[in-house]
């Protein structure tokens, strides 16, 4: 049986003067770590224990992890069968340190995605740690551990063509789009069709047939939503 083949992380950069680079890593780690968090803010209410927690948005997730680089096993080890590295570790240590630059195009760091294997994450570098702990006779870097965290990057138009689902008992603005009409926002917003009048009311209309392609429209809260923002 042949032996398989380590395969190799690599980070693309989507963006910037050096949009279309490629870096690879050495990569086995034992581990990596998804994460992400919700923001909730504390509201006191007179009279209660403890204050009411309040739902105010999602955070981005977070990708940790170990990668490897290593001027010694990798040119002879099973992955240069695969594709030999152009570039040392000195080499690559530097571009890997530049993504946390701001790029003189984008004046802001640029974003990159991840591929190991099946693994496909579009992120920025939010931290990285750099260990050294071989080196040649001149000092050299020749293998190197790199701690590094990546945040998730959406852009406004992925955002806008994938909305995340809202709470109903947010305000929100929505746009009027061709044969809109009151009764279908109501029942996008509120699944009960009926519920036109709180739109129309929000937003001062006698008639319900007055909107227009484009207008834009208050869509006020619940009275009482579900979850940590129910009313007492």
């Amino acid at each position: 049986m042949a032996r398989e083949q380590l395969r190799k992380a690599t980070i693309t950069v989507l963006a910037g003067a050096n949009k279309g680079k490629v870096i690879s890593v050495l990569f086995n780690p034992s581990e990596y770590s998804f994460e992400r968090t919700n923001a909730y803010k504390s509201v006191p209410i007179p009279g209660l224990g403890t204050p009411l927690l309040q739902f105010v948005n999602g955070e981005l997730d977070t990708l940790a992890m170990e990668l490897f680089l290593d001027d010694y096993t990798d040119p002879e080890g099973p992955t240069s069968r695969e594709r030999t590295e152009r570039e040392p570790v000195k080499a690559r240590l530097k571009d890997i340190s530049g993504l946390l630059e701001i790029d003189r195009d984008l004046h802001a760091p640029p974003p990159v995605r991840f591929n190991w294997g099946p693994m496909e994450f579009t992120a920025v570098i939010d931290k990285l740690g750099r260990k050294v702990t071989k080196f040649h006779p001149d000092g050299t870097p020749t293998r190197a551990t790199l701690s590094v965290s990546f945040k998730e990057y959406r852009t406004l138009r992925r955002q806008l063509e994938e909305p995340r689902r809202e709470s109903a008992d947010k305000s929100k603005r929505r746009v009027v789009v061709g044969s809109d009409s009151l009764w279908l926002m109501a029942s996008r917003e509120y699944d009960d069709p009926g519920e036109w009048v709180r739109i129309a009311e929000a937003n001062d209309l006698d008639d319900p047939r007055e909107i227009l392609p484009c207008d834009w429209l208050l869509i006020p809260p619940m009275e009482n939503p579900g979850g940590t923002g129910d009313a007492l």
